[in-house]
Formats: C-alpha cells, structure tokens, sequence
C-alpha cells in the first residue's frame, strides 16, 4: 500500500484486480513458466500476472537444482499446482497441495498428471487443514497466504478471491494456531508474507495471541508489475513461542 492508502482502499483494488484475472480477454488456458507449461483453469490464480510465486519458488530453492532439501511436503493453497508439482520434480517424495478452491485442486491434480508426478502428489479440496488425515505430518508446511486484508464481513464472490482476501485475517489465525501440530519432528511452518500489501503488524498480534514466534528468514524487493511500483515479499518461520 501507498502511504496514503488505507486497508480499505487496498481491499477495494484487490476486488478489482481480482476480477479482471479472470475475465481478461488473453487470459490462457495454458502457459509456460521455467521452461514447462502449465494448465490454467478459470477461477485459478495466474502464476503469469503476479510475482509471488516466482518469488515462492526461490525462497523454497525450487530454481537451482539440489537446494530443496525436504522429503514431504504441504502446500497451502496450491493454486495452479506449480510448486507442489515443482518440488515432487525436484525429488519431494510425498506432496499434498491443498485448496479451498476445488477448481484449484483440480488445476493441481491436472498438473501433476501433466508432468507425470500424480503419483507423489495428491491435491486435496480443504480449508486449510480440514481435508486431510489427522495423522498425516510433513517435513515442510508453505502457504503463499491471502495476505490482503478484507472485512469480516467480506462474502466471496468467487472463488478466485480466496487467493488474495482474508476477511479478519481468520484464515491467519487459524493457520498460526493450527499449523505446527502438522509437522514432523524438527519440521517447518514457511508463511509467505508481503509487508507492503499486508498487515504485518496485524499479523505480529496474532502470533503473540496464539504463543507463536515469527522470524523472517528471507526477503526479497521487486517491482510488482500492475498493481504497485515495488513490493517487498517475506518468507516467515513460524514456531512455537520459547
């Protein structure tokens, strides 16, 4: 956000730009990034129009052979499929990609067939947590949150909003609380974080309410492209609070 933007102003733009991802005339049914190409269903978040998940795959080690270093794997909110699908190419032996998004989920089940790695994917229709096994556990839990902050009484109009709004940073919570029990021993909880688009402040509150610790262990500024001149992007660690 600017410095005369306010939440509101960011949530209303959001809502537009929203919109206009899904209904532009040159939106793809495919599209090639990292020299594969990917299937794009309506309703799914774009890879192609937003940085972040460049940013993603970086900050996970994705772009250089050899630097992922985790066995299994939870994606939060897999969109497209392209990181769960991403990793499993990169040796992940046991991958699941969940979304609240069934369009999603079937973006990312399409993908894993593509790329001949449906074997050590499953895509998984779950707000959050709720869809999987209770005794499931993964080395490394990531979410690329919905990081714009809406109204708590925001209602989605679409499916696609659930990839940028989250009304009352509900999903936050839940996910600050929820998260660490998912993991093995000596696991990871990676929230992917935008200081200038979300709360970040907001977000330090509800770690100290749900006894976490937040570290930032990498950042990166870039331009953004449509909707803001430069954007600085985080990936979080989130522990239990000492």
């Amino acid at each position: 956000m600017s410095q005369t933007e306010t939440p509101e102003d960011y949530y209303r733009r959001t809502l537009t730009l929203s919109g206009n991802d899904v209904t532009r005339e040159d939106r793809p049914e495919t599209f090639t990034l990292y020299g594969r190409e990917w299937d794009l269903l309506g309703e799914v978040f774009a890879p192609i129009y937003r940085p972040s998940t460049n940013v993603s795959l970086d900050f996970l080690g994705l772009l250089e052979p050899g630097r992922f270093g985790w066995d299994s794997m939870l994606e939060m909110g897999s969109g497209t499929g392209l990181i769960c699908v991403t990793a499993a190419l990169a040796g992940c032996g046991r991958v699941v990609g969940a979304d609240i998004n069934p369009h999603a989920v079937e973006n990312t089940r399409l993908n894993a067939v593509r790329h001949g790695v449906d074997d050590r994917v499953r895509a998984v229709h779950s707000d959050l947590f709720d869809g999987l096994d209770e005794n499931e556990r993964f080395d490394v839990i990531f979410w690329n949150s919905n990081y714009i902050w809406a109204p708590e009484d925001h209602r989605f109009e679409s499916p696609h909003e659930h990839a940028f709004l989250d009304p009352g940073y509900a999903a936050h919570r839940r996910f600050l609380r929820e998260a660490p029990r998912w993991t093995t021993e000596g696991g990871s909880v990676l929230l992917f974080f935008s200081s200038t688009k979300g709360d970040l402040p907001g977000l330090h509150r509800l770690a100290e309410e749900t006894n976490r610790e937040l570290k930032v262990i990498r950042r990166e500024t870039i331009e953004d492209g449509t909707d803001m001149a430069v954007s600085e992007y985080l990936l979080i660690e989130v522990t239990e609070a000492r």
